[in-house]
């Protein structure tokens, strides 16, 4: 990544935390906590949600960002605990790279050329990770997948 697009933590403010606070994180609480009592006595029923691998590894730069992803990933993981008595599977989908329009603290432009040179993951890619957490019969559990291109080795 560009070096000169990175924020570090010190220089942040506390409304840009708050942002990705509220969109990573209470959006996916928020979500599931509706989605529970719909999911209840369902032979099968899944909470499959997308994260990031940046809830595996911390990068310069995305501190607050990857904070986010790493609380998802634990709230996934107790949550998994409390409801599998119940029947209800709870996955984790972390992709890696992938096209979109969104770029943490990059530019625009520098933030397409990674993906490029990456041969980024296209969103039908990570949809075929949920269907695949979906897929298993209801007594197998695809906890967690991280499914990244081939190319990236490193977050």
């Amino acid at each position: 990544m560009d070096g000169s697009a990175v924020i570090h933590f010190a220089v942040s403010k506390a409304e840009e935390w708050q942002r990705t606070i509220d969109a990573n994180l209470y959006g996916i609480l928020h979500c599931t906590h509706a989605a529970i009592p719909w999911l209840r006595g369902r032979p099968g029923a899944v909470i499959s949600t997308v994260s990031s691998g940046g809830g595996r590894y911390g990068i310069a730069g995305w501190s607050v960002y990857n904070a986010t992803k790493f609380a998802v990933v634990g709230f996934h993981d107790a949550l998994r605990k409390e409801l599998a008595a119940e029947g209800i599977r709870v996955a984790l989908i972390e992709p890696g790279a992938v096209w979109t329009e969104w770029g943490n603290n990059v530019p625009a432009e520098a933030m397409r050329e990674r993906r490029r040179s990456l041969d980024a993951l296209h969103p039908e890619d990570v949809a075929q990770a949920l269907v695949y957490s979906f897929a298993q019969p209801d007594n197998v559990l695809a906890e967690e997948i991280l499914v990244r291109p081939l190319l990236q080795t490193s977050p």
